[in-house]
């Protein structure tokens, strides 16, 4: 199994005696390690003296197969759900993916020092992340949930780099069934904790919205009762939402909430706008384009202030705060502007890219490839996302690249503006249209806009049209 993203940091060594208190585990045939170790590692490619390789178990793959290996690198522990003949520390558990979970919760309990903030959404949780993670290490060390590593596996691999030093955590949780973010909240403890937005993103594994608020909302269940817990004040679950909260203070985002934007105004790249809260009002520049992220940003003002964070210092790190790669990253080669949005994608995230897009200048290129995880709904959802995106002011041309493209086609053509959409089925034959694109509008400005589900790579055509330009 690998995990998408190590740390760098130097990390708090584990004693065998702490293992086996975490796990509750025992050393086979009582071969303890004598040493200290530093890591805990699921990636066997990386383990390596003083680590420890824990084996995951899949549904198609068993890490177990990879010890002898880990074992021929230096790696001199391992922690296992059976035995093997094979000269290394092993200790033995009934379950190593719950052992991790177990390991992380038990390095969360030894940081009671830590203020944990944990936030789940559809929508936009990663950027409101990065803009909390930007308001609150300038005041202190923060553990911030890196990459993608927010489910059951990687909850608790962030947990593991906890450090003394470390003041505040934000941790981002995400849901693909229910019970996930049950068992994610209940290893972080936190103190605040809310949902951003029920979307539409993992449509296919919840069997409808009502099934991702029930997911979502298990945040709730874990909040320290003397915590806060933060709500969309504009939601259409709101009810269902605030049925969830466990705890007496709650704080509410969004228009009608206790932190709200007024005075908006949205420029190509970023947006000014004034911060309303029940500590008084500020003005923000923000260096995120579009409406969504403005909600973001009011968002991130409530999981701050509730954790006791002021007026001031929100500002100053909304202000200070950078996206995530692949999150609305500007480029501008020559007269060309490139946006990286190919981070990910789900319905929503996909129309407000678009109102970006049609917020910049010269010829406007939507370039989208598909949306995953929609299940049964996911030839509709792409013939409306086809529908609505020919019909937004502001862009010139679609081009969709994918398996459901000729569903966004059949969308865009039951429209006045059917022309405007191009479909394609896989990249090679992309790019050779968008060419000739560039070609037909010389010399003037253009904007491409880039976005797609992370399995699709929309990143690859991106980097192929800014190669031949």
């Amino acid at each position: 199994m690998h995990t998408s993203t190590t740390s760098t940091a130097a990390l708090v060594p584990w004693t065998a005696e702490q293992l086996i208190q975490a796990t509750q585990g025992y050393w086979y045939q009582d071969k303890a390690p004598f040493t200290d170790l530093k890591r805990i590692l699921t990636d066997s490619r990386h383990a390596e003296k003083g680590d420890i390789f824990l084996a995951l178990k899949g549904e198609r793959f068993d890490a177990h197969d990879f010890i002898a290996q880990v074992a021929s690198n230096g790696c001199e522990v391992a922690i296992v759900s059976q035995p093997l003949a094979i000269d290394i520390c092993q200790l033995v558990v009934e379950d190593t993916r719950l052992a991790l979970g177990h390991l992380g919760a038990y390095r969360r309990a030894q940081n009671p020092q830590l203020k944990v903030i944990a936030l789940t959404g559809s929508s936009g949780k990663t950027t409101t992340k990065e803009m909390l993670g930007s308001i609150l290490s300038r005041l202190a060390p923060t553990l911030i949930t890196r990459g993608n590593l927010n489910n059951d596996l990687g909850v608790p691999m962030m947990l593991l780099e906890l450090q003394a030093e470390h003041q505040y955590a934000v941790m981002e949780l995400g849901a693909s069934h229910q019970g996930e973010i049950d068992y994610t909240s209940n290893l972080v403890q936190p103190h605040v904790a809310g949902i951003i937005n029920i979307g539409t993103a993992h449509l296919g594994e919840f069997g409808g919205r009502e099934g991702i608020c029930r997911a979502k909302s298990e945040i709730y269940a874990h909040i320290d009762k003397t915590g806060i817990s933060i709500v969309p004040a504009q939601d259409d679950f709101i009810a269902d939402i605030q049925k969830a909260v466990t705890t007496e203070r709650t704080l509410s985002f969004g228009e009608g909430g206790d932190v709200f934007a007024t005075e908006i105004e949205l420029l190509a790249q970023s947006a000014q706008f004034t911060l309303n809260t029940p500590q008084g009002c500020s003005t923000v520049n923000l260096p995120f384009a579009g409406m969504h992220n403005v909600s973001n940003a009011t968002a991130a003002t409530a999981f701050a202030l509730a954790i006791g964070i002021d007026l001031q210092g929100i500002v100053q790190g909304l202000e200070q705060a950078q996206g995530a790669k692949g999150r609305l990253n500007f480029i501008q080669q020559d007269k060309y502007l490139f946006i990286d949005d190919t981070y990910n994608a789900n319905p929503t995230s996909m129309l407000a890219a678009g109102e970006v897009l049609a917020q910049q200048e010269g010829i406007r290129v939507m370039v989208m490839g598909d949306i995953g995880e929609l299940g049964a709904t996911a030839a509709q959802q792409h013939y409306l996302l086809g529908r609505d995106l020919v019909s937004m002011k502001g862009l010139n041309f679609i081009v969709a690249v994918g398996e459901f493209s000729p569903a966004i086609q059949e969308g865009a053509r039951s429209t006045q503006y059917g022309k405007k959409l191009q479909a394609f089925l896989n990249q090679e034959q992309a790019l050779p249209f968008l060419i000739s694109l560039v070609e037909t509008h010389q010399p003037q400005k253009m904007s491409f806009l880039f976005k797609g589900s992370r399995y699709t790579h929309m990143e690859t055509l991106m980097t192929d049209l800014m190669e031949k330009l």
